[in-house]
């Protein structure tokens, strides 16, 4: 099994709902966001993936988050925007961008430098949670 990490940051905007303290206010971040890709084959290079590659998927599945209101976009207009959620959020956008024989293996939100919600997707469970509703 081969590993590859890349990391990529937006900066959002967000408040929790049903929430009671600080957070329950209107505040914002710099996410930075570290995603762990696994496969187990190389490409005739000994890549798993160009890193060039690897950054532009990650870049191109937090690209609607980026400086906007997480509130205000889906799936979070219906949900918390937490840390956990933008991890989970991000994997399954950068799984579906993924070539063939790559997995997403975990995906950490950084909300602070001493802050971070980590999703580990299970071999096979890719996709959204019952009762989350479609993008």
């Amino acid at each position: 099994m081969y590993e590859l990490v890349i990391e990529t940051r937006f900066c959002a905007a967000h408040r929790l709902r049903d929430y009671e303290g600080q957070c329950e206010r209107l505040h914002g971040h710099n996410y930075r966001v570290e995603v762990l890709l696994a496969g187990q084959e190389l490409n005739p290079a000994g890549m798993l993936l160009d890193f060039k590659d690897a950054s532009a998927i990650a870049e191109a599945a937090v690209s609607k988050l980026d400086h906007q209101y997480l509130n205000e976009i889906e799936p979070f207009d219906t949900s918390n925007p937490t840390a956990e959620r933008i991890a989970r959020h991000v994997a399954d956008e950068i799984a579906c961008r993924l070539p063939r024989g790559l997995t997403v293996k975990a995906v950490t939100c950084w909300e602070s430098d001493r802050c971070a919600a980590r999703y580990l997707p299970q071999a096979g469970s890719m996709g959204r949670h019952a009762g989350e509703r479609a993008r």
